[in-house]
């Protein structure tokens, strides 16, 4: 069974934050440029939360507040739903799935940020294994 420290060897390390303080609007323009739909929240240095896409259309949006005046920390997600690089994918899948989040963060034994995964890095990256294991079992089929 595959973990998920197996889609981080793939897709790499790489965690995008972002300080609690800043403005909404400084999260959403990170998020376009980097093109992605969440960003690990810090205070000094320690992740508090996560704000995500989401975040902002239920708590900026819908609320009528600003990006220029709302800060990170005041739509952020918390606490934080986390899994270590020793989850298996499907368990993964499937907390992303009851809690219905698109966005996990992955801690270490020691509570060290490894990484954050997506259910789209999860799908893409099963997606590849079963592919893998079908041309597997053709060339197996068809050398016998």
């Amino acid at each position: 069974m595959k973990a998920i420290s197996d889609v981080l060897d793939e897709k790499g390390h790489e965690v995008l934050q972002i300080e609690g303080d800043a403005t909404v609007l400084d999260a959403i323009k990170r998020m376009v440029d980097e093109n992605v739909g969440a960003l690990l929240v810090t205070e000094g240095g320690k992740v508090t939360g996560i704000v995500t896409e989401r975040d902002y259309l239920r708590r900026v949006t819908l609320e009528g507040r600003t990006e220029e005046e709302t800060r990170v920390r005041e739509i952020l997600s918390a606490p934080l739903v986390y899994v270590t690089p020793e989850t298996s994918v499907e368990e993964c899948m499937a907390i992303m799935t009851e809690r219905r989040i698109r966005h996990v963060p992955v801690f270490d034994g020691e509570h060290e940020l490894v990484g954050l995964v997506s259910i789209g890095d999860l799908v893409k990256f099963q997606s590849k294994e079963q592919s893998f294991q079908i041309k597997f079992l053709h060339e197996y089929i068809e050398s016998g």
